[in-house]
């Protein structure tokens, strides 16, 4: 495959066949820094092989932790509460990534982040997270929160108070240092809580690997004592729901079977809902454990719902949005606006492109479904891997052909994407840029 290009998408009859979900990026990310912030010798088997994986990977290496891929699993001997001082990090395009190692830069005297995406992690916001570590005694310098970020820790621990409403990040990364840190923290979260189900896979994956979490119901103070260790022999990567939403989305706006297998039932993925999004939409989807089979080309209709559940998903949704009848709307979604593009304005226009009809507020997306699309055209993946999926799957049901710009840029967090869905009956063709 090439290193940059472009895909047109062909018009298909029908999706039909079996896959087995890839590794959670998600739970990938999470599973490499537990096992890194481990003084042992950690196996975590499946680990996901997007570009934000390898940003990671090369940043924990960075760091002193030996990684040895053994097929897809990686055996991890890590370096405790200890990480290399006065490192530079480059976590590339990867935002979770920077954001939870620069609250464990705590432990450290001195590391330093930069990244080679100046238009895209570059202009992401990391003030409020700049801000907390500041209060427990870090010294910061920055571009108004952005890239390049120094930062002074050699953190002792106390409470702290963060805000939740940009981005659940900042406070799962406070979460991975707290324990190592001699007098843990009590973290306080202020303004409205964003994407809690990510907070939850952090409290879980903190729990795998032996800590000690306390937590009010509504996650508003979280209290984890210090002096722990991190310790789990083995874990395993569950399946990734975001990515899948995508093969779910197409699977219901086309005719034909799809099956879907490693996807759990009780996952804290907050985007397991888009299989009951689905399902209230009118698609037939049915469970066996976690199998997931789809029968396409029901007609669909509208939701209106809160996004703020399952963001990673709402960009997969909205191509299921465009065959329904009536006008859907995600509520609540403004972190979207936050991401490798802005999920809102970015994807409306292409939408419009396309000739649907679409609409947007400060913190919603709206989507009147079309029966068809004319096609024929050349629309933006404006560098954003679920841009990306979610104009493949327009792609697959319009008359004519549509190209998508830089789709190379679906390696970020799915790169087997297009060959998956080769395998369900879709057709490609990739332009070397």
């Amino acid at each position: 495959m090439y290193e940059k290009f472009d895909v047109v998408v062909h018009p298909v009859s029908e999706l039909r066949g079996e896959l087995t979900a890839q590794p959670s990026k998600n739970y990938t990310t999470r599973y490499l820094i537990a096992a890194a912030l481990s003084g042992t010798e950690t196996l975590v088997r499946g680990v996901a092989t997007s570009e934000d994986s390898h940003a990671l990977q090369e940043c924990l290496q960075t760091w002193g932790a030996e990684l040895i891929p053994e097929g897809r699993d990686m055996r991890v001997r890590g370096f405790g509460n200890r990480p290399l001082d006065q490192q530079t990090l480059n976590p590339h395009n990867a935002g979770a990534v920077a954001r939870f190692l620069m609250a464990l830069a705590g432990l450290t005297s001195y590391t330093k982040f930069i990244t080679d995406y100046p238009e895209s992690l570059g202009k992401r916001p990391h003030g409020d997270l700049l801000k907390a570590l500041e209060s427990l005694g870090a010294r910061t310098t920055s571009l108004d929160g952005k890239m390049p970020i120094e930062i002074w820790g050699n953190l002792q621990g106390g409470k702290v108070s963060v805000n939740a409403s940009l981005s659940s990040q900042y406070t799962s990364g406070l979460m991975f240092l707290a324990p190592l840190l001699p007098d843990g923290l009590e973290i306080t979260l202020l303004g409205d809580i964003k994407s809690p189900g990510p907070l939850k896979q952090t409290i879980e994956t903190l729990r795998v690997f032996g800590v000690e979490v306390s937590h009010s119901e509504d996650l508003r103070t979280i209290t984890i004592a210090g002096g722990q260790r991190y310790h789990a022999p083995e874990v395993t990567v569950p399946g990734d729901y975001p990515g899948s939403s995508a093969l779910l989305s197409a699977a219901a706006v086309m005719p034909g079977e799809v099956v879907i297998h490693n996807l759990h039932e009780h996952d804290l993925q907050g985007e397991r809902l888009s299989i009951d999004v689905l399902k209230s939409m009118g698609a037939d989807i049915t469970r066996e454990g976690s199998t997931v089979t789809v029968r396409g080309g029901k007609p669909l209709k509208a939701v209106v719902t809160d996004g703020d559940f399952f963001t990673d998903a709402v960009q997969a949704l909205s191509a299921a949005a465009a065959s329904a009848e009536g006008q859907t709307t995600w509520e609540n979604v403004y972190t979207l606006r936050l991401k490798e593009c802005d999920r809102i304005s970015d994807t409306r226009a292409e939408l419009q492109k396309l000739g649907l009809s679409a609409s947007e507020t400060e913190d919603s997306l709206s989507i009147t479904g079309k029966e068809t699309l004319e096609g024929g055209i050349t629309v933006d993946g404006h560098g954003d891997h679920r841009m990306i999926m979610m104009l493949t799957i327009l792609g697959l049901r319009a008359k004519q052909p549509i190209t998508i710009t830089g789709a190379h840029h679906i390696r970020k967090s799915y790169p087997d994407f297009f060959d998956h869905m080769t395998r369900l009956g879709a057709k490609f063709d990739f332009i070397e840029r």
